[in-house]
């Protein structure tokens, strides 16, 4: 008999706690569904989402929400003067402090092996920069912590009405788009392109997948007229995986403008087509997650592949501007612990 435990334990911390992380992880919670699944503990500081749990109860037609005091809570203390300092819907250095912290804490929880892995409430990159802590992003801060250097961004997202899988991984992350460019190799590509098809094996148990892969220029650079790092690199290498990699079906390289159109119809049920790709891989942020949030924003989620534990969020944002108003939508906080319960089960089973 495996000594290895069957059901999965995740954190879920809570964010930026000036944003909407309390709110969408109190709806998320109040779903029975949600919590069959594995056991969860919040990652935060019980005193401010007790806060926002009594502000929303106030708000007008608000959906149902889990009450704290039956939560597991794992209680991150903050300085007085920090805790102070935090308003909802105004994130500023004390915010972006508070939400270090819980990440730092669930980082550390998690690579101790109290947790099989983190969802993450989102936060806000200017206040954790306002708070000395200048990272791109929490994908970046897990890496770090976890000592990997290879790593990606792979946004999943299951259609409502066909129950399609969509999987981008993109290439280059939070940078300029003016670096673009400098920053992909075919070093680079074989990174990204050996950490998807690992995920779709190990972690969506498909074999022999299908894996479509983006140009950079408009219309893959039209044989050099727009572009030439389709001709001078990118096709050598997809040609150069190709014979490599025998048991796959790389496509590419894909005009950005039209690789999404058949996913579009997948994910609407208009066509078949794209039923049996299994991954897309976008060469940078925008040109992946532009038509993933069109077709998929209230419930993609975004996953940290690479690591050595699960690691899911939410595809959206702090969204000050209506934290505390109780009109946030759970939907992705719910896609988000429910493929993170799905992945950490996987691998449980795997060990």
């Amino acid at each position: 008999m495996s000594t290895y435990k069957l059901c999965p334990h995740l954190a879920v911390t809570m964010g930026d706690p000036a944003g909407i992380g309390a709110e969408v992880i109190l709806k998320a919670l109040a779903d029975p569904h949600i919590r069959k699944n594995g056991e969860i503990t919040i990652v935060g500081n019980r005193d401010l989402l007790t806060e926002s749990y009594t502000k929303l109860n106030l708000a007008a037609k608000i959906a149902p929400l889990a009450n704290p005091e039956n939560l597991s809570v794992l209680d991150v203390r903050l300085d007085a003067k920090i805790k102070a300092d935090i308003t909802l819907g105004k994130g500023n250095n004390a915010s972006g402090a508070a939400s270090f912290a819980y990440m730092e804490t669930a980082i550390a929880c998690t690579l101790n092996g109290e947790f099989d892995g983190i969802v993450t409430a989102p936060i806000a990159k200017s206040a954790w920069k306002g708070a000395g802590y200048d990272y791109p992003g929490q994908t970046e801060l897990l890496a770090q912590k976890a000592g990997v250097n290879k790593f990606g961004m792979l946004f999943v997202a299951q259609s409502p009405h066909t129950n399609w899988i969509l999987r981008c991984l993109l290439a280059t992350t939070h940078i300029p788009l003016n670096q673009v460019s400098q920053a992909l190799t075919p070093e680079l590509m074989t990174e990204k392109l050996d950490l998807l098809v690992e995920c779709i094996e190990k972690d969506f148990g498909i074999k022999n997948s299908r894996i479509a892969i983006a140009g950079l220029n408009p219309h893959a650079g039209e044989g050099g007229q727009l572009g030439c790092e389709e001709q001078h690199w990118l096709r050598p290498w997809l040609e150069e995986q190709r014979q490599q990699r025998p048991h796959l079906q790389l496509f590419g390289p894909t005009p950005p403008d039209t690789m999404w159109v058949e996913p579009c119809k997948a994910w609407y049920g208009n066509t078949q087509q794209s039923k049996s790709v299994h991954g897309y891989l976008a060469l940078y942020h925008d040109q992946g997650l532009i038509p993933v949030k069109l077709m998929a924003f209230d419930r993609a989620v975004n996953t940290t592949i690479g690591l050595p534990f699960i690691r899911t969020s939410p595809d959206h944002g702090t969204a000050f501007d209506i934290a505390g108003q109780g009109i946030a939508d759970a939907t992705s906080m719910k896609a988000a612990i429910q493929l993170g319960f799905d992945l950490a089960s996987q691998k449980i089973k795997i060990k």
